[in-house]
Order: C-alpha cells, then sequence, then structure tokens
C-alpha cells in the first residue's frame, strides 16, 4: 500500500512542477519518494505517515534554536494577532534593523527583504549601480539565490566567461559574470587583471554550503578584499547561510574581514521569509528612496516575519549558545568519520559552528571540482538507510547540513550508532 507521502507527491506533480516548491526537495539527486513533513518540534520532524526523524535539515539553516521554539512561536503569535501585513514602516522592522546593525561590524544600514535571493539580486544592483560597473565575480559551486547573474556556470579556459546554468538567463546577462574557482585565489587575480576596471563587484560565500561545506583556506578571503580594495570593487560576503550559524557575528566576525555588504536570511527570519542587505553608509543612502538604486517589496519587513527573526536573534544570545553548536557538530562528523573508517569506507566531515559537511572521500574538499570526484552513490546510500532508521539528512550531496540549539548529546550520540550498520554495509560493497 502506498504511503501517505507517495500518494501525496503523485498528487503535488499533477499540479507542481515536479511536485515540489523547491527543486531539491525532490530527491532528484538520491532517487525515491521525499518525505512530506506534517509537523516538526525541536530536534524532529514528522512525516505524514507518523514516522519520526532527527532533523539535519532544519529548514535548510533556519531552525538553529530547534524547530517550533516556543519563545519564536509566541512572538508569531502575538504579532498575528496585531495583522499579518500593513504596506506601511512597523516598530518591529526598525528594532531589527537596529539588531542587525549593531551585531554585524561591517553595517551601518541595511535594507529588509522577503528572501535570501532577493538579498543577493539587491547587493549586487547596489554594486552596479555604486561604482557604475556591471561585471560580477563569482565562484563555480557557491549559490547566491536563482536571480538570471547569478544562475552561471564556469565556461571553458582559466579566464572563466560564465555561461548560464538555467533555461531562461539571457547569454547577454551571463556575459557579465566572470566565475572563477572557489578557494583559488589565482584565479581571480587573474581576472582582474584582465577585467578589473569593470567589476563591480565580488560575492562570496565566506564558507560554501551549497557544493556542500567547503571552508576557505588561508588567505583567500583576506585576498579577496585585498583586490576589491586595490579595484574599488565591492566585497559582497552572501551570509544567507553563515549569518548567525557560525557565530555571533558570522563569518566576519570570525574571520575579522569586514565586507562592503553582506547579505542575510535564513536565521534572522527565525523560521518565517526574511532576508536582508546591509553595509556601510556610503553604500546604503545610494538605495532608494534616498538614492538612485531602486528596490521595494510589498511583503519587506513584515510585521510577523520580523517578530520571529528578533525574537530568533534573542535566543541567541542565550549562555553556551554557539559553544554547544560547534560541540554538537563536530561531535557528530567525527563520529561518523570514526566508525566509516572502521568499516573501511572513504569519508570525512567538516564543521564550523552549527554547520557541518559530510562526504564520501579521504579528505574534505577544497575546491568545486574536488566535491564532485566525492562518491556520490555511497552517499545515496548512506542517505536512505539514515532516513530509514530515523535520521534526516539533506537529500543531496553537494548540501551543508545543520545542527540546532535543540539536539540533545543522546540524539547525535543515537545518529552515529545508528550509521554502524549503515558503514559496514558499505564497507561490504552493500
Amino acid at each position: 500500500m502506498p504511503s501517505h507521502s507517495e500518494l501525496l507527491f503523485e498528487r503535488a506533480c499533477k499540479v507542481i512542477p515536479g511536485g515540489v516548491n523547491s527543486p531539491v526537495r525532490a530527491f532528484g539527486s538520491v532517487g525515491g519518494v521525499p518525505r512530506f513533513i506534517a509537523r516538526a518540534q525541536g530536534a524532529r520532524v514528522w512525516d505524514e505517515d507518523g514516522r519520526e526523524y532527527i532533523d539535519y535539515v532544519g529548514s535548510w539553516g533556519p531552525a538553529i534554536a530547534g524547530h517550533a521554539h516556543p519563545k519564536i512561536v509566541e512572538a508569531v503569535r502575538e504579532a498575528a494577532l496585531d495583522g499579518l501585513s500593513f504596506g506601511a514602516p512597523t516598530m518591529r522592522e526598525v528594532k531589527m534593523a537596529e539588531a542587525l546593525c549593531a551585531r554585524l561590524p561591517s553595517m551601518d544600514m541595511v535594507r529588509l527583504v522577503s528572501s535570501g535571493t532577493e538579498a543577493t539580486m539587491s547587493a549586487i544592483r547596489l554594486a552596479r549601480g555604486a561604482t557604475g560597473r556591471d561585471a560580477i565575480v563569482k565562484f563555480e559551486g557557491c549559490y547566491h539565490g536563482h536571480g538570471d547573474s547569478l544562475l552561471v556556470k564556469a565556461g571553458s579556459g582559466l579566464l572563466t566567461f560564465g555561461n548560464p546554468s538555467s533555461a531562461g538567463v539571457p547569454e547577454d546577462f551571463a556575459r557579465h559574470t566572470l566565475v572563477a574557482t572557489y578557494n583559488d585565489l589565482a584565479s581571480v587575480q587573474t581576472i582582474f587583471a584582465e577585467h578589473g576596471e569593470r567589476i563591480a563587484a565580488v560575492i562570496v560565500e565566506p564558507v560554501a554550503g551549497n557544493m556542500n561545506l567547503v571552508r576557505p583556506v588561508p588567505g583567500f578571503l583576506e585576498g579577496l578584499r585585498q583586490l576589491c580594495t586595490r579595484y574599488g570593487s565591492v566585497l559582497i560576503f552572501d551570509e544567507v547561510m553563515t549569518g548567525f550559524r557560525v557565530g555571533p557575528q558570522g563569518m566576519q566576525g570570525v574571520t575579522g574581514i569586514r565586507p562592503d555588504l553582506v547579505t542575510l536570511g535564513k536565521v534572522i527570519g527565525g523560521g518565517m521569509p526574511v532576508g536582508a542587505f546591509g553595509g556601510c553608509a556610503e553604500l546604503m543612502i545610494q538605495v532608494a528612496p534616498i538614492g538612485a538604486v531602486y528596490q521595494a517589496g510589498t511583503l519587506s519587513g513584515s510585521p510577523v516575519a520580523v517578530a520571529a527573526g528578533l525574537a530568533a536573534l534573542e535566543v541567541l544570545d542565550t549562555p553556551g549558545f554557539y559553544e554547544t553548536l560547534e560541540v554538537r557538530a563536530r561531535t557528530l562528523v567525527q563520529g561518523l568519520a570514526e566508525i566509516a573508517e572502521a568499516s573501511g569506507v572513504p569519508f570525512s566531515g567538516d564543521s564550523i559552528g552549527g554547520m557541518f559537511g559530510l562526504y564520501f572521500a579521504e579528505t574534505p574538499p577544497q575546491t568545486y571540482a574536488e566535491m564532485m570526484r566525492c562518491d556520490a552513490l555511497s552517499f545515496r546510500r548512506f542517505f536512505h538507510a539514515m532516513l530509514d532508521q530515523g535520521h534526516a539528512f539533506a537529500p543531496s550531496p553537494f548540501e551543508a547540513g545543520f545542527v540546532s540549539f535543540a539536539h540533545s548529546e543522546a540524539d547525535i550520540a543515537a545518529t552515529i550508532s545508528a550509521s554502524e550498520p549503515v558503514f559496514a554495509a558499505l564497507g561490504r560493497g552493500m
């Protein structure tokens, strides 16, 4: 008899492209039918068939405090009782802007939007408007939302002119996007040597999270800062994923590097749709209505979403919050790696703050090319075997995982223990 998830997926495919509203949810990288989630609480989710899972997806990052945190839920309830949307300024959005500017050293002013994609699109437009230049530099394997200028993959040759990575993106848009190799500063230096005078911005995930977790090598981010300063280009840290996830000041706090603009999302919404872009006042005063760079949104600064975000930021101030995240994530990846090694399975892991990466390779990858050489088939088998035992990881070998404050030592231990027969089977060739 088909499961509720199977029946729902069949229905969804008739009215939603691919049956999902965001492609990775379709299980395309791992095969099978996605689980339809009915509810979530703390570190767990339950599907429509009532199956319980320890969850390491965390809504792809926002659930840093755990699902349905009481303080966040109550904040949403109280805000909703006052009205869902006004199309006018509110006190809560002022408080949110003040909170973000107080927490991030590089941020003098901020504009709230409704998604990470909006944030990165707007930051790129601002960089182009402020510099009067058209070209941007991005990195292969880094994802910054589905804006036309950002859905670009590397072209041929060392100097990589971008090619559209999605139908519907005009070639003329893509030619303004230059694609470099993540963690290869020389590739960026080559691009600047040839095109520096027309480069408006470099946009980078300071820790890549969309080709699995790939941390920056020493000197890489520092080199980007120096190049942007030398050529008058805008350095954009896309911290939609890392912002308040890897530390109380994001990666700029971890590294001490100040970007010109930073984009945020996920955590600052506490599970509701919120994004933001902000930076130095010199740039931000060029945004409408006081500047010539236009950006707008009817639901920007949504009172309900902002209420959730403010409550989430308050939870981050819990004593020992980040230390707990770091220990839990590190314990998870080290425990899995030890069992894999004992089973003879090539496997490694890495973590920073509450983010982690799992790789079916001897060592953590440092570039997109190295990530692509990881054993995707072994990941697929690992994913399904763990899911069947009630441990939900991201349904793709190219996505980072997330530990929340709600994950207990017992949760982590249970996941590590559940992996023993899985790695044993992989070691035998499954």
